[in-house]
């Protein structure tokens, strides 16, 4: 009796000692990841939107976890604050400057916060300090804009399957271009004739004489040679004429006033309208003086030379 009293006590006593030390190993593992043991410091960021992030999530900044999430206040209706519980071996590291934002552990893991490191230059980050925030993208509007997206790409599509059904049923200019032999067959002669030297193109292309000739007109325009070279390359002309195209756009000088001036324009409109109104009415009076009684005859003898003329004319040409 005395035996299984003491290996039950026996017994007792390793699970006790085994269970005190499960507990102990418990509380130094979760006191680690939640930072009990280090000494920490605050921090505080607002969000418009916090995503779904809880209480104990973890901080992470250059990809390692320095803390976590210690509360989450709803402040208004537009604003909900953050503070973070940090360990003070990274505040050296971590800059005035520096923003946090919103990610996730892989894609569809725990939210947490991301702290970037900020500028070089600045100095580092204080207690109780107020981070900006960069506001997170919401899942639900990054589903709706890929759902439009999507919309799109298959509009986008069929208009494609409709241009390329075209072509090949050898509709649009593009469709007979491809489809139509005659036309496959021109392009393909003027293509060989060009590459024979054959037409203006071709002679343009193959010939050396006329190449010789485009490249010294080329070279010569570099050069500020002949009319066009001295027009182009010449500082004076080119002066010239932009003074000349300044003082018509200015209604200076005759062309300007051609130009600009609606008076003259009017009045070189009604120049013409008396002009060939006047043409017509001496078409008129001619006309008249040829069926006058005292000028008849002289008209007739007239028209009789003429024909006499005419018939010595086709008979020397014969």
């Amino acid at each position: 009796m005395n035996t299984t009293k003491e290996k039950f006590k026996i017994r007792l006593g390793i699970f006790v000692i085994a269970g005190t030390v499960l507990f102990v190993l418990a509380i130094f593992i979760i006191g680690r990841q939640r930072n009990l043991f280090d000494p920490v410091f605050r921090l505080t960021t607002t969000f418009f939107s916090v995503s779904g992030l809880q209480i104990g999530n973890n901080v992470r900044f250059s990809g390692i976890n320095v803390g976590i999430v210690d509360r989450i206040i709803i402040l208004n209706d537009s604003s909900v604050q953050v503070d973070m519980l940090i360990k003070e071996s990274v505040r050296p590291y971590i800059k005035k400057d520096a923003k946090v934002a919103i990610g996730s552990e892989g894609i569809i893991g725990d939210r947490l916060l991301l702290i970037s490191q900020g500028s070089r230059g600045a100095i580092p980050i204080e207690k109780n300090q107020m981070l900006f925030s960069v506001e997170p993208v919401e899942t639900d509007e990054l589903i709706a804009s890929l759902e439009i997206t999507t919309r799109n790409v298959e509009i986008i599509s069929g208009q494609i399957a409709g241009i390329m059904s075209d072509i090949n049923n050898g509709k649009g200019t593009l469709g007979k271009l491809i489809q139509d032999s005659i036309i496959v067959n021109n392009l393909n002669q003027i293509i060989l004739d060009i590459a024979n030297g054959k037409g203006t193109i071709g002679k343009l292309i193959q010939d050396p004489a006329i190449a010789s000739n485009l490249n010294q007109i080329i070279l010569d325009i570099k050069n500020g040679k002949g009319t066009l070279g001295q027009l182009i390359e010449d500082p004076a002309i080119a002066n010239q004429v932009n003074q000349f195209l300044l003082g018509i756009n200015n209604d200076q000088g005759t062309i300007g006033l051609l130009v600009q001036d609606t008076t003259i324009a009017n009045n070189l409109s009604s120049v013409m309208i008396n002009l060939k109104s006047s043409s017509e009415g001496l078409d008129q009076n001619m006309e008249a003086i040829r069926h006058n009684i005292l000028l008849r005859g002289y008209f007739k003898r007239k028209e009789r030379d003429e024909q006499k003329k005419k018939r010595i004319n086709e008979g020397a040409s014969e």
